[in-house]
């Protein structure tokens, strides 16, 4: 395996994850796939990471499964051998994970795309889902995550069409938070990935984990998870951590307006 198929570069507490098959518009071959679940796992020991961006080189995040490969070897996921889960290899980092799309995030490029916890967008970015007209079943959460984020009607117009959407449409529709031209992209996605990485660490990957327990479950479930986590966690704040962090707000608050 190539070793720069996953190239990593380190911004302090930030990790910028970039795919690199760009001649290959990123596609998701066996060889990404286990070098993305790798370096997520490496990531997830290191004590000095605390945000993960997720990008691609060239013009596309990333087109999807290697259609060429998945030609020889089959599309389901039981293809891997059991070995490769990118769903539960990037589940498993428990950091922030920001997405910054920079181009093409076709089917399973788009599934990766919902792997993250926030998604920006460059002006280039174009979404699609293409499982219909390929002849497959997702199989990475597009399927259940999609409808949950921009609506059913609008989720099933683009899963079973298999039409782009582009950039500013899903800034819309609320799939990507904000879109940038295409050179600013990078650095806003760093720039918000500092902003999380200057919260408690603890409360950070706590919350997290709380947002994600509870968007898997009903409703009603997820308001109690909340409080028992919140519970739990509060047993362990004292009356001077609160001041402390109170006075750190205030500061960070005062900055931003002057």
């Amino acid at each position: 395996m190539s070793d720069n198929i996953v190239l990593v570069e380190r911004d302090g507490p930030i990790a910028i994850v970039k795919m690199n098959r760009p001649d290959a518009l990123n596609a998701l071959s066996r060889a990404l796939r286990a070098e993305l679940v790798r370096t997520f796992a490496g990531l997830a020991e290191d004590d000095s990471v605390r945000v993960a961006v997720l990008t691609g080189a060239g013009r596309a995040f990333t087109a999807g499964v290697d259609l060429k490969e998945a030609g020889q070897t089959g599309f389901a996921l039981g293809a891997d051998g059991g070995d490769i889960d990118l769903a539960q290899g990037l589940a498993s980092f428990p950091w922030p994970i920001i997405g910054a799309i920079n181009g093409f995030a076709i089917t399973g490029g788009f599934e990766l795309a919902l792997m993250c916890d926030v998604l920006l967008a460059s002006e280039n970015a174009r979404f699609a889902d293409t499982h219909a007209r390929v002849g497959i079943m997702p199989g990475w959460g597009l399927s259940q995550k999609l409808s949950r984020l921009i609506g059913i009607s609008r989720a099933k117009e683009l899963s079973f069409s298999g039409n782009f959407l582009d950039a500013e449409t899903a800034e819309r529709w609320g799939l990507v938070n904000r879109v940038y031209e295409a050179d600013a992209l990078l650095p806003a996605a760093v720039k918000l990935a500092h902003e999380m990485a200057s919260c408690d660490p603890d409360l950070l990957r706590n919350y997290k984990r709380v947002i994600d327990d509870g968007f898997a479950i009903g409703f009603g479930e997820g308001q109690a998870l909340e409080i028992a986590r919140s519970a739990e966690h509060a047993a362990g704040v004292t009356a001077e951590s609160v001041e402390a962090a109170r006075q750190a707000v205030t500061a960070r608050g005062r900055s931003l307006n002057d």
